[in-house]
């Protein structure tokens, strides 16, 4: 009997050993959670302000499932509300990120917060064209193609993370008095009390191509470079890896309503690394009041799963959601994992006309 109520604490124990070196949480809608992927990414917005929300259920059936959450904030400074939000040379831009994760019913939870500043130029625009396409020096008479542009853009971040075990949840052998559990018993598992939190920094460069028809992003990010110490062990080798990432999308119209989204990120943390790619078909429906965007897509996890995808677009309120349809070794379990998420968007002060709209920003 002793050993069979130890085994909550044993298991409590070994997920905090694996993940004292093991992975953040990660997305399957990677692109509609940026501040996650590259502090350069905060504020790289086609709006003044942006606020998300994720939500993943993670394994629900075989076991309890592993349920996180996010929600995020970034903004454009020194900028007028009326500006323009594409043409301006320099953007400074700040954001943070709640995090929030829980395993078997909460019984292990997580949270974290996050703050980042980003610097964005113009490096360089696109020269005068004569209305043909073709490009000339000078002539007073023509317009500028203002709409495509190099930017260049880096970020760092701080990061607070910190973990603990709901004992209220679990009941230990030394809590067991030969006619039950008495939670109010001491548990002889004085580790798992002694968490402590962590501050953890990160950085990232993006490299960006604008123009009215197509934009283009390329960036690599790192995550908790100072691998900090996270233990609940008297272990000084214990600390959280650092996360490495490489990310890109590419968005343009194939036609004046069909927009093209493309997206793939590679993310590789304490030996472990996955990558993700796809891509979805966008119908723009213009109008004068609220633009509408209706979206269809799939992406691939590199040995974990397929996963659809279905997006919507109102004005400045978007939604998406994906199912992971299993392809690992888990898909044999007897019960079939399921796992879903949802993303909400909403972004402030309008979009100028004539941008692609981007999932990604």
């Amino acid at each position: 009997m002793k050993k069979i109520r130890r085994f909550p604490a044993i298991v409590v124990s070994t997920i905090m050993m694996i993940q004292s070196y093991g992975q953040d949480p990660n997305f399957s809608q990677f692109f509609s959670s940026p501040l996650n992927i590259n502090p350069a990414l905060t504020a790289n917005i086609k709006s003044k302000w942006r606020v998300i929300s994720n939500y993943r259920s993670q394994w629900i059936g075989p076991a309890s499932p592993y349920n996180t959450g996010t929600i995020s904030f970034d903004s454009k400074l020194f900028q007028d509300v009326a500006g323009n939000y594409v043409d301006e040379n320099t953007r400074v831009g700040m954001g943070g990120m709640l995090m929030y994760d829980q395993a078997m019913e909460g019984v292990l939870k997580s949270s974290y917060a996050s703050f980042n500043v980003s610097g964005n130029i113009r490096l360089k625009q696109g020269r005068p064209y004569d209305g043909n396409g073709s490009k000339i020096r000078h002539n007073s008479h023509i317009k500028m193609d203002e709409g495509s542009e190099h930017r260049l853009g880096v970020g760092i971040g701080a990061i607070y993370g910190h973990k603990r075990v709901d004992f209220s949840k679990l009941t230990f052998g030394e809590q067991f008095t030969g006619f039950g559990f008495d939670a109010n018993l001491p548990s002889g598992e004085a580790a798992l009390s002694n968490m402590k939190s962590y501050v953890s920094a990160s950085a990232g460069i993006l490299y960006s191509y604008i123009n009215e028809n197509t934009n283009f992003d390329l960036g690599v990010a790192a995550f908790h470079f100072n691998k900090p110490k996270q233990t609940v062990l008297e272990d000084d080798k214990q600390y959280l890896a650092a996360r490495y990432v490489i990310h890109g999308n590419f968005e343009t119209f194939l036609t004046d309503q069909v927009i093209l989204n493309t997206n793939g990120v590679y993310q590789y943390q304490s030996a472990a690394s996955y990558f993700s790619v796809g891509g979805a078909l966008g119908y723009y429906l213009p109008n004068d009041e609220k633009d509408v965007v209706i979206n269809a897509g799939l992406w691939y996890w590199s040995k974990n799963a397929v996963i659809p995808y279905l997006g919507f677009t109102y004005g400045n309120f978007q939604v998406g959601i994906t199912y992971d349809v299993t392809i690992s070794n888990l898909r044999e379990a007897p019960k079939k994992p399921k796992t879903f998420e949802l993303c909400l968007i909403l972004r402030g002060d309008g979009k100028p006309s004539g941008i692609i709209p981007s999932p990604w920003k």
